[in-house]
């Protein structure tokens, strides 16, 4: 490979964007909970609302989720010495698609394959 980042820079970025997914987690973590089915106390149509935002907010921790366990891949391949090689080719990844995404785990051409 040749002179790419430097690894624990971009260990410690991907570790901090874990941290900030996990807080993100957190503070959404009242929107996931079930919608109260008392019509006494809520409103249908705010009901509604609420399932809306109860549904949007299960999605992105859905992404969150997915986002992590991208990112811990990418930690686990730094630890292997083997960061920054694509997974399906083994060729290297450019490093100006691991500047924009630094867990990406494939090449460009492997990405753009339907494989």
């Amino acid at each position: 490979m040749t002179k790419g980042p430097d690894l624990g820079e971009v260990r410690a970025a991907l570790e901090q964007r874990i941290a900030d997914l996990r807080a993100a987690a957190d503070a959404t973590s009242d929107d996931r909970k079930p919608v109260e089915l008392d019509q006494a106390s809520v409103g249908r149509l705010s009901r509604m609302d609420a399932m809306q935002v109860q549904a949007m907010a299960q999605a992105s921790e859905r992404m969150r989720q997915n986002e992590i366990l991208r990112i811990e891949a990418a930690v686990k391949r730094i630890d292997a010495g083997e960061y920054g090689y694509c997974i399906r080719c083994g060729e290297e990844i450019a490093p100006q698609r691991l500047a924009v995404d630094p867990a990406a785990a494939v090449c460009i051409a492997c990405a753009s394959s339907k494989k």
